[in-house]
């Protein structure tokens, strides 16, 4: 008897887990929103296009993060909320697994540009369907930009079932 089973690419996998996390554009915004306030932001813009389909764009003044942590935070499971299982009991932040970005960086070509404020200099990066494409130093305000452009573009099914953009964006 033959075997069937066997484990998905990396690359599959992260597309199909990315899907449970980001089910619609509604879902990244409230991810990228809810990492803006856990940021300590006291401003946040919120820019779509497309009802999120095309972009999402949060950009807030929040504690903004090194270039190591930029390309981390990127990371499945990669999370700075906890360290250990009884971390679980005292989380006082919105998000904690480590998910949301690396799902959105999944699905969507993203653009971040980040800068602690004791930092003269930020980090940016691009990735696109959870490649890093590039990272390099640059001028920017303090805090995190974040652009998702292009959400499910490499997931048809899923951005076939997206509404008309009056639906996604109720």
């Amino acid at each position: 008897m033959s075997n069937f089973i066997k484990l998905l690419p990396d690359s599959v996998a992260n597309q199909i887990a990315a899907g449970e996390v980001i089910q619609r554009p509604a879902s990244a915004v409230k991810e990228m929103l809810e990492n803006a306030v856990d940021a300590g932001a006291t401003e946040i813009v919120l820019l779509i296009k497309d009802a999120g389909k095309t972009l999402i764009q949060v950009i807030d003044n929040g504690c903004g993060m090194s270039a190591m942590d930029a390309r981390m935070c990127f990371e499945r499971h990669a999370t700075s909320k906890i360290s250990n299982a009884d971390d679980l009991f005292a989380i006082r932040t919105m998000g904690f697994r480590g998910e949301a970005l690396a799902s959105i960086a999944a699905i969507a070509q993203v653009e971040m540009k980040t800068r602690p404020i004791e930092d003269e200099l930020g980090s940016c990066l691009k990735i696109e369907g959870s490649k890093v494409i590039s990272q390099e130093p640059c001028q920017c305000s303090p805090g995190t930009n974040i652009l998702v452009k292009n959400l499910f573009f490499n997931v048809p099914a899923r951005r076939n079932f997206l509404k008309s953009n009056t639906a996604e964006t109720r």
